[in-house]
């Protein structure tokens, strides 16, 4: 079986991430990475991040691992264009900048080559396809070049709202993520573009903005008008929370109830979800690919109608194994009809 060739420009969390998961799987095959970061710090940190628990070592301008090796790309200034993918042979490109969003500015990946290129975010504006595995893969169409798996709290959130939809009605919906704090955030107060945002990720709690309920209307536009949300970064690294309150259509539901719902339909998708009875912490969750953990011990139900549940991820892991699954459903589609 040929693998997907991929190439990372923007080797951060999620970047590692994926080349980390793809050590363990077959069917695809990174085969270069650009960055800013100098190669051998590059080859460092992965095995860091995982106490020494990969093989992987640094060879002349080449990443070696057990799947295969993958061209260190160093620049100055990286930006989409400048890696000419069709010389490497990527089939797929993927842009972790965190920088370039916009359909205009993700453009110059294609036209260098790469006959594919996936967001690890959300975008600024329309592109071809948010694809979240679970809940519009079925819209998917060979012809989409540009596409992002969604972020983390777009998943999780889009998840538990089709459940919840489809079992009893959902009237409104009002989110809060409670972010591990991300790196274009400060250690320390610094002067940024906001206010907030330019204090210490390490000392506060700052609350901050969400795309998610805009891009949940998108793929999901049963709820136009009918979703909104915000989110606080706290200062712990790793581990995530989605704090999700809903007004349901069916009155006298139990939180008994709630809690079956889900956890019938996380047994049918075990790869994407579980239901957690343990009372966990966010600790919990760091390592876990999926992108709901739903805590029942958290659920609780108004007389009136309104819900509120708790469901966790680790936020980096589950984006990058979503990128990985939706990698991997467009190769299967396009062997199936044929990439347009």
């Amino acid at each position: 079986m040929d693998k997907i060739r991929v190439g990372i420009m923007g080797f951060g969390e999620v970047g590692r991430h994926i080349y980390r998961l793809c050590l363990n799987d077959d069917r695809i095959e990174i085969v270069a990475i650009a960055d800013l970061g100098r190669p051998d710090i590059l080859e460092y940190l992965p095995k860091v991040e995982t106490k020494g628990d990969i093989d992987v070592k640094l060879e002349g301008n080449f990443l070696v691992s057990s799947n295969g090796r993958a061209r260190m790309i160093q620049g100055k200034s990286l930006i989409p264009g400048d890696i000419l993918w069709d010389i490497l042979g990527v089939d797929v490109a993927i842009d972790g900048t965190g920088i370039y969003k916009s359909r205009a500015e993700l453009t110059p990946h294609l036209q260098a080559g790469a006959k594919r290129l996936v967001l690890t975010t959300l975008p600024t504006d329309e592109i071809d396809r948010i694809a979240i595995m679970g809940l519009n893969e079925n819209t998917m169409e060979a012809s989409d070049k540009i596409v992002s798996a969604g972020s983390a709290t777009t998943n999780a959130t889009a998840l538990i709202l089709k459940v919840l939809e489809e079992a009893f009605g959902v009237d409104y919906a009002m989110l809060t993520t409670v972010h591990s704090y991300t790196s274009d955030q400060p250690l320390r107060d610094k002067a940024s573009t906001d206010f907030r945002r330019s204090r210490s990720a390490a000392e506060n709690i700052i609350p901050n903005e969400t795309p998610s309920p805009r891009w949940i209307q998108h793929v999901m536009p049963e709820f136009k008008g009918r979703i909104e949300g915000s989110a606080l970064n706290v200062p712990v690294p790793n581990g995530s929370l989605l704090d999700l309150t809903l007004v349901l259509k069916k009155g006298g539901t139990t939180k008994e109830e709630i809690n079956e719902a889900v956890a019938k339909w996380a047994e049918k998708n075990p790869h994407i979800a579980r239901v957690v009875t343990d009372p966990i912490v966010s600790t919990d969750v760091i390592g876990d690919t999926r992108s709901v953990n739903f805590d029942t011990q958290a659920t609780m139900m108004s007389p009136n109608r309104m819900v509120k549940i708790l469901t966790w991820y680790h936020t980096a892991l589950a984006t990058a194994s979503r990128i990985i699954d939706v990698i991997v459903a467009y190769d299967e589609l396009d062997k199936k009809g044929g990439s347009q």
